[in-house]
C-alpha cells in the first residue's frame, strides 16, 4: 500500500488527449499523409470498373455481335469469369501481403493486371476474353488484400473509419466510369468493334498509376513492427501523425506503443497463424462469424440482380431500349457513390451498429415494394408498376449504401487483430466471391425460369439478415485499431492496451520533451506488457503482480537519460 501512495497510478489517457485539433489539412503530415492514401482508395474504384464493365458491355449491341450473343451458361462464364481468378489467387494473397509487405504486394498483383487487359484488348473470340477476365481476377485479388490492410493501418486515428469506410464507397466511381464510358463509345463509335474495345483499355489507366508512384507511399508502420523495424514504424508515424514532426511526440509514442503491445501479445499467444488460427480462439470465431455473415448479406441481399443483370432486369419491366438502360444504368452508380459517401461521413457520428440496423430494415422494406411491382407488372401488365420499379431499385440501393457499401471492407478489417488481419480478410474476400459467383450462375437461370417469383427468395434472406444484424454486430466507434481488434477477446486485453498506450505517453511527457526513454528501458516494458498480457490470458494473474508491474513500469521513468 505505502508503494502505491508513494508511486501514484499515472492518469489513463486516451488517443483523444493526443490528437490534432485543428483542421486536418493545417497540420502538414496528416495533409501528406491522405494524398498517398489516395492511390490505395484507387484499388477499389479499380474493382469497380472491372467488375462493372461486363453489365456495361452487354447493353451494347456491338460486343454482342461480335462474341455472337452469348446467353445462359456462357453469359454466366463471361459474368463470374474476374471472380474465378480471384479465387485461384486468393489463398495466395495474405502471405504475399505479410511477407512482402503490404506495397510490393499491391504492385505485383497491377503488373498481372495489365497483363490481363492487354489479352482483353486483344480478344477475338470469347474464350479469350474469359481467359483474360481470369487473369485480371488473378491480379486483382492480390490488390484487393494489400491496398486496403495498407489503407487502414495508415490512416491517422480520428480519420480510420472515415477513410476506410470510403474505400469501398470508390467501388463506384470505378462503376461509374464503366457505364458512361459504354455509354459514350455507344454513341460515338456505334456499328464499330471500338465501342467495346475503348472501355477494355480505360481499365489499364489505375494500375499504370499504381505501379509508377506506389513507391512514394510509406509501408505499414503495423508490418514493419512485426518485421522488427520498429525505427523505420516509429519515423513513418512521426513523419505522418505527429504534430509537428518530433518522434517524441506523445500521439507517435502511444501509437506505436499500443502497435507493439498489440503485436507481441499476439505473437506470445500465437507462435505461428495458419487459416485455422482464424477459428482457434472464442474471440476469433465470434469474429469470423461476424464477417462471413455480412460477407454473404453484401452480395444475398438482392443487389446481385442489378449489379451484374440490370439488362435482364429492366427487360423484366419493358425497358428495352439501348439509350435508355445506359442512362439508366449510369444514373444509378452516381447515386450509389454519394449515398456511400454520405454513409462514411455518418460512420464515425452515428455508429456501425446503428447504421447496420437501418440499413437491413430498409432493404426488407424496398425490395418487397420491389418485388409487388415486379408481380404487378408480368401478371396485369401495369405500366404504372413498371415505372414504379426504377425509383423502387434507387430506393432499394439507398439503403444497402448506408451499411453495405461503405463497411464491408472498414469493418471487417478493424475486428481483425493484425496476425489475422490479412488471412481473415481473405476468407470475407473469398466468402464474397463464392456468393457472387453462384449469382452469377443462378440469376439469369432463375430469372428465366421463374420470373418474379425469384424475388420472394431474397425477401425471405433479406429477413434472417435483419435479425443476425441485431443480435450480433457490435459498436466499435471510438477505439484505436488495436483497442477495436481486442474487442471480441474480453475485457482484460482492452484495459491492457488503453494503459499500455497511456502510461507510454504519460511518462514520455512527464521526462520533458527533450528526455527520451533509453532503448533498455522500452525493451523492458515491453517484456512486462507481453508478459503481463500472456498472464492474463491464461488467467494465473494476481492482483498483487499487477500492481507490481503497473509500479515497475511507472518507474521506468527514472531510468530516462537526457539525449
Amino acid at each position: 500500500m505505502a508503494n502505491s501512495e508513494a508511486h501514484p497510478r499515472p492518469p489513463e489517457w486516451t488517443i483523444v488527449d493526443f490528437i490534432h485539433r485543428g483542421h486536418w489539412w493545417t497540420n502538414h503530415g496528416i495533409l501528406l499523409l491522405n494524398i498517398c492514401l489516395i492511390l490505395p482508395l484507387l484499388t477499389s474504384a479499380v474493382n469497380g470498373l472491372d467488375s462493372s464493365l461486363v453489365n456495361g458491355l452487354q447493353i451494347l449491341p456491338d460486343w454482342q455481335e461480335y462474341f455472337h450473343y452469348p446467353t445462359g451458361k456462357l453469359l454466366g462464364l463471361v459474368n463470374c469469369a474476374q471472380n474465378i481468378g480471384g479465387l485461384i489467387g486468393l489463398p495466395l494473397t495474405p502471405f504475399a501481403s505479410d511477407n512482402l509487405g503490404r506495397r510490393l504486394a499491391l504492385i505485383m498483383g497491377s503488373i498481372i493486371m495489365l497483363g490481363g487487359v492487354a489479352l482483353q484488348f486483344s480478344s477475338t473470340t470469347i474464350q479469350m476474353f474469359i481467359a483474360a477476365r481470369v487473369l485480371i481476377g488473378f491480379g486483382l485479388t492480390f490488390c484487393l488484400n494489400a491496398a486496403p490492410l495498407l489503407l487502414i493501418e495508415l490512416c491517422y486515428p480520428t480519420q480510420r473509419g472515415k477513410i476506410t469506410s470510403l474505400y469501398n464507397t470508390t467501388w463506384y466511381f470505378g462503376s461509374i466510369i464503366a457505364a458512361w464510358v459504354c455509354f459514350a463509345t455507344f454513341k460515338q463509335r456505334e456499328g464499330s468493334m471500338w465501342t467495346w474495345r475503348i472501355p477494355t483499355l480505360v481499365q489499364a489507366a489505375a494500375p499504370i498509376l499504381q505501379v509508377c508512384l506506389v513507391w512514394f507511399i510509406p509501408e505499414s508502420p503495423r508490418y514493419l513492427v512485426s518485421k522488427g523495424y520498429e525505427g523505420q514504424a516509429a519515423r513513418v508515424l512521426t513523419k505522418y501523425h505527429a504534430n509537428g514532426g518530433s518522434e517524441h511526440d506523445a500521439l507517435v509514442v502511444f501509437e506505436l506503443a499500443q502497435i507493439r503491445h498489440a503485436i507481441r501479445m499476439e505473437q506470445a499467444i500465437n507462435k505461428s497463424t495458419s487459416y485455422l488460427s482464424l477459428f482457434a480462439t472464442q474471440g476469433n470465431r465470434k469474429r469470423m462469424k461476424i464477417i462471413i455473415a455480412i460477407a454473404i448479406f453484401s452480395q444475398w441481399s438482392g443487389n446481385g440482380l442489378v449489379s451484374y443483370y440490370i439488362n435482364l432486369v429492366l427487360d423484366g419491366v419493358g425497358f428495352t431500349s439501348t439509350e435508355t438502360k445506359a442512362a439508366i444504368n449510369g444514373g444509378l452508380q452516381i447515386f450509389n457513390l454519394l449515398v456511400g459517401f454520405s454513409s462514411a461521413m455518418l460512420i464515425d457520428l452515428v455508429g456501425r451498429r446503428s447504421l447496420f440496423i437501418v440499413s437491413n430494415s430498409g432493404m426488407l422494406l424496398a425490395f418487397g415494394l420491389w418485388t409487388v411491382t415486379e408481380a404487378l407488372f408480368n401478371a396485369l401488365h401495369e405500366t404504372a408498376a413498371a415505372k414504379a420499379t426504377i425509383p423502387l431499385i434507387f430506393l432499394y440501393y439507398l439503403f444497402y449504401d448506408i451499411a453495405y457499401t461503405p463497411m464491408l471492407v472498414a469493418y471487417t478489417l478493424e475486428i481483425l487483430p493484425y496476425k489475422i488481419r490479412a488471412k481473415g480478410f481473405a476468407v470475407m474476400n473469398f466468402t464474397v466471391y463464392v456468393t457472387t459467383i453462384f449469382n452469377q450462375f443462378a440469376n439469369p437461370i432463375a430469372i428465366e425460369r421463374l420470373g418474379w417469383w425469384y424475388y420472394i427468395v431474397y425477401c425471405g434472406l433479406l429477413i434472417i439478415e435483419l435479425v443476425f444484424v441485431v443480435s450480433f454486430i457490435v459498436e466499435t466507434r471510438g477505439r484505436t485499431l488495436e483497442e477495436t481488434a481486442a474487442l471480441f477477446d474480453g475485457e482484460q486485453p482492452q484495459q491492457d492496451l488503453a494503459i499500455t498506450g497511456g502510461e507510454a505517453a504519460t511518462m514520455n511527457m512527464t521526462t520533458g520533451r527533450g528526455n527520451v526513454m533509453s532503448q533498455r528501458s522500452v525493451q523492458v516494458t515491453i517484456a512486462r506488457e507481453v508478459h503481463t498480457t500472456v498472464s492474463t490470458h491464461s488467467r494465473v494473474e494476481s492482483k498483487s503482480s499487477r500492481s507490481s508491474d503497473v509500479y515497475q513500469l511507472y518507474s521506468l521513468k527514472g531510468n530516462a537519460s537526457p539525449d
